[in-house]
């Protein structure tokens, strides 16, 4: 069982073989305000955001939770790169953060063309340390800003390793938001909320996606994947796929809203869930890639 539980949420039948045996949600901490954006280190610590206490927060291995960094400028989504620096979408100024182990800030894109981007929200990172970020508009109470957008859409970008200068390389989503790719660095998976439909790409080595073809009939707040393929997609709870787009399990979870999901803990094996007020965890038999 996962170390320092503070309880059993709810009893559910796991029929798909890739929760392990006896295993249930377990809430492993709460009182938060709204959790998202997990991102597990090399160890399986996970590191994720409660976006409006403007802060990071660290789950370690050993269950106990600590305050990373405040403010984080209002991180929403996260990914590690290869160097251990974590990638955050700051949505205060709408801009895509680096920050090192030290914590140090190093803002890595700020615009689109002299624009303002809508608010970064999700970030994956391919194996060569190209970068797919989604950016749908989210008008928030803390900007400063005019809340209207001042792209022409809400944009699935491609930033080139070493770049500064964000590419388009989907127009044509009415909300994007859940992104993530297969380890291998061919496939993108990415959700389009508004529209409830999740899309597969086959990723270019110059970075352009080809191939659009409709996934599954669900959209999703945010997304991972596991060592099987599978994609685990948020919002009403966790909802599982297979490679070939059939649902293959749910997974309840008792908040209003499940913002996000990633696998993390020992072996990778916990599936890390944030939901609204509280983070749950689930002991996998299958792990994150």
């Amino acid at each position: 069982m996962l170390s320092l539980l503070l309880s059993v949420v709810n009893q559910q039948t796991f029929t798909s073989g890739i929760v392990e045996r006896d295993e249930q949600l377990d809430r492993l901490g709460t009182g938060y305000l709204f959790t998202e954006g997990p991102s597990s280190d090399r160890q399986g610590n996970v590191y994720f955001t409660d976006q409006p206490n403007d802060r990071i927060l660290k789950w370690s291995l050993d269950g106990n939770f600590t305050e990373w960094m405040k403010p984080c400028g209002r991180s929403n989504g996260t990914c590690f790169d290869h160097h251990g620096n974590l990638i955050t979408c700051a949505d205060e100024e709408n801009q895509l953060w680096s920050i090192s182990p030290d914590r140090k800030v190093t803002v890595l894109v700020k615009d689109f063309k002299g624009k303002l981007l809508n608010g970064p929200n999700d970030v994956w990172i391919r194996p060569d340390g190209g970068m797919y970020i989604t950016d749908p508009l989210y008008p928030r109470d803390y900007w400063r800003r005019d809340p209207a957008s001042q792209q022409p859409g809400q944009y699935v970008f491609y930033l080139a390793p070493g770049a500064h200068e964000l590419v388009p390389v989907d127009t044509d989503l009415k909300t994007p938001n859940g992104i993530v790719g297969t380890p291998d660095g061919k496939t993108l998976y990415v959700a389009d909320l508004g529209d409830n439909k999740t899309y597969k790409y086959a990723i270019q080595p110059d970075g352009k996606l080809t191939g659009k073809t409709f996934f599954c009939p669900l959209g999703s707040d945010g997304m991972t994947i596991d060592n099987k393929g599978n994609l685990y997609l948020t919002g009403n709870g966790v909802t599982v796929f297979d490679k070939t787009g059939k649902k293959i399990e749910h997974i309840d979870v008792p908040e209003g809203w499940t913002g996000n999901v990633k696998f993390g803990g020992a072996g990778h094996r916990t599936l890390f869930i944030t939901a609204s007020k509280s983070v749950y965890g689930l002991l996998m038999r299958v792990h994150g890639v």
